[in-house]
């Protein structure tokens, strides 16, 4: 009874999910004095670890996967032969490069940053129906996200102004005398996805699957 062993009194396990006892083979691998005991027993263990995972054995890399594994639980300590080029503590501890997040600020955030760039792509086609199509669904989806964060009403020509200001110039509709979707249209479509999101939760008994 004196002499049971906690886990918090353990060693942390290096990758826990190949468990304790591997943990130790691995530190009795690198006790062995001959580097001919420790390849041998390197390859066991190796053997173990797939055996472990048997789902991964048609995996390309499999075996070279376990091998990195295997040298970053014993610390990079275990002085044995692989057939791969073993991996460096450095290169294991080094960091990531920062992932470069669009970084703009843009003066109405309600239209989002896909707006600018729709219109950025509308900028570069060439003049045609296609375009005129393009630049009157981008507008009713700026005003679409208008009524979505104001969920009030506004006037075509607010839009109109908006999709000027944000296109630099390139797009201007404020002298069309073509109308944008009326807002109660575009706020219907809206109702529409939430009522059948409530029916399909409703007739699912309105309970979430469990989760085991």
């Amino acid at each position: 009874m004196y002499n049971l062993e906690y886990n918090t009194e353990r060693e942390l396990l290096i990758i826990p999910e190949y468990g304790r006892h591997l943990q130790k083979m691995i530190n009795y691998a690198k006790s062995r004095e001959t580097k001919e005991e420790r390849n041998k027993l390197a390859k066991a263990i190796i053997s173990v670890m797939g055996n472990m995972q048997p789902h991964l054995r048609d995996v390309p890399d499999f075996q070279h996967k376990l091998w990195d594994q295997l040298f970053i639980m014993s610390n990079f300590e275990l002085d044995a032969d692989s057939p791969f080029e073993k991996p460096t503590k450095e290169l294991l501890e080094e960091r990531p490069q920062p992932l470069r997040y669009p970084q703009n600020f843009p003066k109405y955030r309600f239209y989002g940053n896909n707006i600018k760039t729709m219109i950025d792509v509308a900028n570069t086609w060439d003049k045609g129906d296609l375009k005129d199509a393009l630049v009157y669904t981008i507008a009713n989806h700026m005003k679409k996200c208008f009524l979505n964060w104001n969920k009030d009403t506004v006037e075509d020509a607010v839009i109109y102004d908006h999709l000027y200001e944000l296109s630099s110039g390139k797009i201007d509709l404020r002298s069309s005398e073509e109308d944008l979707s009326d807002a109660s249209s575009l706020m219907r479509s809206k109702s529409k996805s939430k009522k059948s999101a409530h029916h399909h939760k409703k007739s699912s008994g309105g309970r979430s699957r469990k989760r085991y």
